[in-house]
């Protein structure tokens, strides 16, 4: 990693740690729309609903003092799980069939936008080509083929772990780019060993737990968004860490890297939280890249090698000691 840096042609302030305030402490346009839309709706539900919102009120779980988020069912805690002391038990989620879709939940409200302005100008297109000028059947194709590249890039198939329980499983869908020890401070011996993933658009995005652990801490990292393919891209681009810590107290640290065109990070999960291997964990929106990280010594096999296709639960990167 210093040799990558020193080879960089411009100099790059260190990355700053910034407040995780949401699931994507990135914000966006069209997270501050569905935020406007929640607003919108609770407001809604208050005036018109109130039983509602007094069983709702009934069935929320934990604590939450002086809370700055607007709780009124599970819906509300989308971006703010991993930051509120509120939740909903399973049976209580009418609302939880929105993750069964195949589809990822926090990639819904783009999936909603792209297709009212798509369909909506293939529409339009077609229209025109079929009473006007068959020209327009090409832009009516080309809409409707964008269209399904972006239901494509926000699904979320099941995937099963290997039943192996030495292996650390791939975190992420995409091409493995790098493998072997870097300098990182804070491990011990200030070494890590690291696999590299990059995801391209085409790629699955859904994140996933690469071994069962506790999840002990997230840093937030604003910064460029430089491609992701870039040796510097680690050090330079808006980044999230979370340290998982196994049973036996070992570190493995997962880095979801925003690239030139994912802008947006998501994380839902919270300090303190048990985690099992392949559960997800959260997204990174268009191209990207993903960094699993192990102590050295705990590395007993390499089972991928540059170059090779991983899918995120399914794909074993290292056997442990």
């Amino acid at each position: 990693m210093l040799k990558r840096m020193a080879t960089l042609t411009t100099p790059c302030k260190p990355l700053v740690a910034s407040p995780i305030v949401s699931a994507q402490p990135g914000g966006g346009l069209c997270m501050s729309l569905e935020l406007a839309w929640g607003r919108w709706r609770r407001a809604w539900l208050r005036r018109f609903r109130p039983g509602y919102v007094a069983r709702m009120k009934q069935l929320r779980q934990g604590e939450c003092p002086n809370c700055p988020h607007d709780i009124i069912d599970s819906r509300d805690l989308k971006f703010y799980r991993n930051v509120c002391g509120y939740w909903f038990r399973p049976e209580d989620d009418a609302f939880a069939w929105r993750g069964r879709l195949r589809l990822a939940r926090y990639g819904l409200a783009e999936l909603v936008i792209f297709s009212f302005v798509l369909l909506g100008a293939t529409a339009a297109f077609a229209h025109v080509g079929f009473w006007h000028l068959p020209l327009f059947w090409v832009p009516a194709g080309i809409t409707f083929a964008l269209w399904l590249f972006i239901v494509s890039f926000f699904r979320d198939p099941e995937r099963t772990p290997p039943a192996d329980p030495a292996v650390l499983v791939s975190p992420a869908d995409g091409t493995v780019t790098d493998i072997g020890e870097v300098a990182e401070t804070d491990f011990p011996g200030g070494r890590a060993f690291r696999i590299s993933i990059f995801l391209s658009v085409f790629n699955v995005h859904v994140n996933r737990v690469p071994r069962t652990a506790r999840v002990t801490a997230r840093h937030y990292y604003p910064g460029t968004f430089v491609d992701a393919r870039a040796l510097d891209c680690g050090i330079r681009n808006e980044q999230l860490w979370i340290d998982f810590e196994e049973p036996g107290g070992r570190r493995i640290r997962v880095k979801q890297i925003a690239g030139a065109i994912a802008r947006r990070i998501v994380c839902w999960l919270r300090d303190g939280e048990e985690v099992r291997v392949g559960e997800r964990f959260g997204m990174i929106k268009f191209g990207s890249r993903t960094d699993v990280l192990v102590p050295p010594d705990a590395v007993a096999e390499v089972l991928v090698t540059v170059g090779d296709t991983v899918q995120g639960a399914a794909t074993g990167l290292l056997r442990l000691r």
